[in-house]
Order: C-alpha cells, then sequence, then structure tokens
C-alpha cells in the first residue's frame, strides 16, 4: 500500500473545476456544496490555470473583499506546482509537506486528471512520511 500510485487515488474522482472568470462566491458555495477544500481553475481546454483553497476564501474575507464581485482569476494562486498520476503517494506527500500545501493538483500534459489532500492517504502512509522526516531530521 505504500507505493499506490497516485493513478489510483484519483481513480473515480471528480475533482471541482471552475473557470478563471467565476465568482469566489460561487467557488465557496460549489466547495461547500462538495465538502472539498480546493477549486481548480482551468482554461477552456482543460488546461490548469490556478488554485484555489479555503485558505484563500479566509484571507479575502478578513480583508473585506467582495466575494461576490470577486473573480478566480484575481484569487487564485496561478500556476500552482503539480505531480503526474504515474509518482507514488509519498512523492504526493513529500511535496505537499516540504512546500506547506493541504492540497496537490494532478496534471498530464497541462490537463487536469485531479487532485490529492493530506486527507485522501492513510495512516501507514502518513506514518512513513513522519519516520522519513525524523529520519533525514536526525542525519541533518
Amino acid at each position: 500500500m505504500l507505493n499506490r500510485n497516485l493513478s489510483l487515488v484519483i481513480k473515480d474522482q471528480n475533482p471541482l473545476i471552475l473557470s478563471p472568470d467565476d465568482s469566489v462566491q460561487l467557488a465557496c458555495h460549489q466547495m461547500s456544496e462538495r465538502r472539498v477544500g480546493a477549486v481548480l481553475v482551468v482554461d477552456e481546454h482543460n488546461n490548469l490555470k490556478g488554485i484555489f483553497t479555503s485558505r484563500d476564501a479566509v484571507w479575502l474575507i478578513a480583508e473585506g473583499k467582495d466575494i461576490h464581485a470577486f473573480k478566480l482569476a484575481d484569487a487564485m494562486t496561478p500556476n500552482p506546482d503539480t505531480i503526474t498520476s504515474d509518482r507514488t503517494v509519498i512523492d504526493a506527500l513529500r511535496t505537499m509537506c516540504d512546500c506547506g500545501y493541504r492540497h496537490l493538483p494532478i496534471v498530464e500534459n497541462g490537463k487536469v486528471l485531479g487532485i490529492v489532500s493530506k486527507g485522501d492517504f492513510k495512516g501507514d502512509e502518513m506514518t512513513r512520511l513522519e519516520t522519513e522526516t525524523h529520519l533525514w531530521e536526525s542525519i541533518g
């Protein structure tokens, strides 16, 4: 189980995808309905343009922005880091841990296949990451 490919994790996934012109309010509403923490923002050809997360929403609200008028293009993180579906779960966990992400888009040739979040991973996978991290910290 520790070496499973990301393609298995996203096999039946239907990620939340919106366009850059959609409003932040629509994104927040759909995130709430679907109980997800991120929206993948794509162009008309399904090319990933950005990611919008619940953290982004909190920052906008805290700044007093009008989320009904604010477009995802102006609120998303553009050109986010991605990973391919042939990589392993531990690869994704390492990337998320090293970079401080909770979500990581799965992309092939610029096209969105899915997204993983830390909650998608099992206890053994998280334990392995913690063990590796502790080992590297002990060495360094």
